[in-house]
Parts: C-alpha cells; structure tokens; sequence
C-alpha cells in the first residue's frame, strides 16, 4: 500500500465530506483536462457519448484548477486567523510560488498569471488585480473556504479575498462567494437540489453588501459611484446564470453539451451554473457529473472540477472509486488537508 493510502485510512468518517469535495475537484479536473478545447464531437469519438469516466494515468495529472485550489487551501492551512490582514499575505506568497513553479505548465489562466506577475512587484493587491476579468479562476480555487466552520461572514470574506488578488470584477467576487457558500452548505448536510434556490436568495440578500474590511478600495479601480453600485454588478449577474440555471433544470435533459443552456463556463458565474447543472443532473452518479461536465465545448476541466467539488461535498469519498485517491496527482497534498479539514473551526 502507497502512503497516501495508509493515510487515507486514517481520515476520520467526519471529514469524509471534506474529503469527498476536495478529491472530487480533482478528480473533475483530471477527467476534463484532456477533453479542454475539443467538441464535443471530438470527445465522443475518443470516449464515447458518456464521455470521459476513468482517470488516465498514474498519477492521473491535473490542470492549474486544482493546483490553485491547492495554493488556497495551505494558505488557509498556514493562517493564525481569518482575518484579511493574516491571509492576504498568505495567499500572495502561494500564488507567486505557483506562478513560478516548473509545474506550472497546464495552460494557466492569463489574468491569473497577469495579476502575480504585478503582486510579485509587492504592489497591493487591489492595484495588482485584473478589474475587468471575471474569468472561472476567481471560483475553480476556492472550494477550500467552503470547507472552513467559519461564520458567513469570514466565508465571504475570504472567498471574495482569494477571488480578488486576481480577478477584481464583482462578478469574479459574488460568484466565488456562491460556489465556497454552496459548498458549506453541502457540507452542513443541505440537498444538492435545495442550492439553487439557496443561491438565488443569497444574490438577493447581498447584492450591495460591500465587504471593505476584506476588499479595501477596490472598488474604486473599477470606476464605480458607490461600493454598493460595484458590488451589485456582480450579485445581478450571478442571479442572470441561476435564472438560465432553473430554466435549464426544468427542460428535459437532452444528454447534450452542458453549457448550452448555462454558458461555457470561461467566467465566473457560468462555471457555477454549469457546475451546478451537471452536479444536479447526475446527484445518483458522481462519476457521471464529472463525465458531463468533461463532455462539453465548454471550460471542461473548470467545469466537471466544480461539478466534483459540489458531489463531494454531498456525498464524501464514498462517492468516488476507491482506487482513484492513490491515483491523482497531488494525493499526498489532498490526503493531508482533508484531514485537518475535519471541520476546522475558525
């Protein structure tokens, strides 16, 4: 038996949840990575119309989706708080290190990559961002926030944080927020098919709510009025791609490519819905959900890494062949931080 796998034997059936979201991610991420920037026709022909189902390789290789997501989660790991001035430092000094790493070489993320090239500068972070991206990099990295047994508030705080070091669109910031919100509330024991309603009252509930102890100025880059007015930019949007969401969800389901309904998924709050939707589609088959959102036109690796996070979170391990934890790249890393997300308590 491999470390990882002894290891895992002695994560606790309390973080299976935590578990089940992280590897999930991963795992999504695996499956999706070769199929990025083909058709859909294309992916068939390689898998099959049920799209890609077994992980290929050993270790099965993942994208910069879930390398950052790494790079949140050890920041997180590391903090003495959760508090903007103890995990902004954190998170710079991780993303740097990924942004540098001969092991970034999986098509990152050109405003990821634009933003620590300016925060590599020492520049504050909100002069480093890109204001106008709202690429699915703001939300592909922070399931780890989800996992945290912190209050509301801290969550969207710290979601809306990592979101921002890189991608300052409000819209970037509200649908990272939604998806670290879906994940604790997967977590807490809700049903996958109660978030979008969730989610939807959430954007309501926030919509000018500006967090200016996590976010500072920012706004201010962006040319808006009022905080209120920037933030809502971002809450409005992400309400937009649940409302195509709940259309999608009350069609029938015609097998096809994902993000024909709810959006590709190259932004934020199209990975979410996309996400969502295969999550949804697929509650009684994870490995499905993860097929479907692989099986797309779409941001696929983006996609079906969400997708994973989400039935993780709902299901735990139990949800994923028991073979795959000793297979995916980065399972040391996985194995270890589910283990210290046994409900961390803030």
């Amino acid at each position: 038996m491999r470390a990882v796998g002894i290891i895992a034997c002695m994560i606790s059936p309390a973080s299976r949840r935590a578990a089940g979201s992280l590897f999930g991610l991963a795992y999504g991420d695996a499956l999706g990575k070769p199929t990025e920037f083909l058709s859909v026709a294309e992916i068939d022909r390689r898998y099959g119309p049920a799209g890609p189902r077994e992980l290929v390789g050993d270790p099965a290789p993942v994208t910069d989706d879930t390398q950052m997501a790494l790079a949140v989660a050890w920041a997180l790991h590391d903090a003495p708080g959760y508090t903007a001035e103890a995990v902004e430092p954190l998170l710079r000094r991780r993303f740097l290190d990924w942004a540098a790493s001969p092991d970034n070489n999986r098509a990152p993320g050109m405003t990821c990559l634009r933003a620590c090239a300016e925060l590599s500068r020492g520049l504050p972070w909100q002069q480093a961002t890109v204001v106008a991206s709202k690429g699915c990099g703001a939300n592909m990295r922070v399931t780890p926030v989800g996992l945290l047994d912190v209050d509301l508030d801290t969550l969207a705080g710290l979601a809306q944080l990592q979101a921002g070091l890189t991608h300052g669109h409000p819209t970037g910031l509200a649908a990272s927020e939604l998806t670290a919100y879906a994940v604790r509330l997967l977590m807490d024991g809700v049903a996958l098919a109660e978030l979008p309603d969730l989610l939807a009252a959430r954007t309501r509930d926030q919509r000018t709510v500006y967090r200016a102890d996590w976010l500072g100025d920012l706004w201010r880059r962006a040319g808006a009025a009022t905080p209120e007015e920037f933030i809502a930019t971002g809450w409005d949007e992400c309400r937009a791609a649940l409302r195509r969401l709940a259309v999608a969800l009350a069609a029938p389901d015609d097998g096809g490519d994902p993000g024909r309904r709810t959006g590709e998924g190259w932004i934020a709050e199209e990975a979410l819905a996309t996400a969502l939707y295969c999550a949804l589609r697929h509650a009684d088959d994870p490995v499905g959900a993860l097929a479907r959102g692989a099986r797309t036109a779409g941001d696929s690796d983006s996609i079906a890494a969400l997708a994973g996070a989400f039935v993780g979170a709902a299901a735990g391990m139990a949800a994923w062949p028991a073979g795959w934890a000793d297979r995916i790249e980065y399972a040391d890393q996985l194995t270890a931080l589910a283990a210290f997300w046994e409900r961390k308590p803030g």
